[in-house]
């Protein structure tokens, strides 16, 4: 397996699972993260991002659905998040306990073996509509 992957699939499967401490393994201090929100710097930045979702949702699980494609210093992929929502966003009328499934594309580009840009976007008015947090 390709470096690269390696280090992708430890994003996805490991720091998004849940195990934040890799965060400082695979993602550089200078780091830049562009979520469609906002910039993060960092390792412990981009932590507090995904542990955002977590505070959202219970069982978190993710899965690979295209790639993750390989090309000199990027990477990118298409994955799906699961995830059980605990409650509490404003506006959503969905049950806690209530099954989601995010889809998303991430892009990096990699420098000296870590993750030193990244961007990201989701499917995150798909999700609030399954929510009831939108309209739909």
């Amino acid at each position: 397996m390709d470096a690269n992957e390696k280090l992708y699939r430890r994003w996805l499967f490991d720091l998004w699972e849940g195990d934040f401490d890799v965060a400082e393994e695979i993602i550089a201090p200078d780091a830049v993260g562009h979520w469609p929100s906002l910039d993060v710097r960092g390792p412990q930045e981009f932590v507090a991002q995904v542990r955002q979702s977590h505070e959202m949702f219970d069982d978190i699980s993710t899965s690979v659905d295209v790639g993750p494609i390989l090309g000199g210093d990027m990477i990118a992929a298409q994955w799906t998040l699961h995830g059980s929502y605990r409650g509490g966003i404003p506006g959503a009328t969905a049950p806690p306990g209530t099954r989601i499934a995010l889809k998303g594309q991430d892009i990096f580009r990699v420098e000296n073996g870590l993750l030193a840009e990244y961007w990201v976007i989701s499917d995150a008015m798909g999700m609030m509509t399954a929510l009831g947090a939108v309209g739909g």
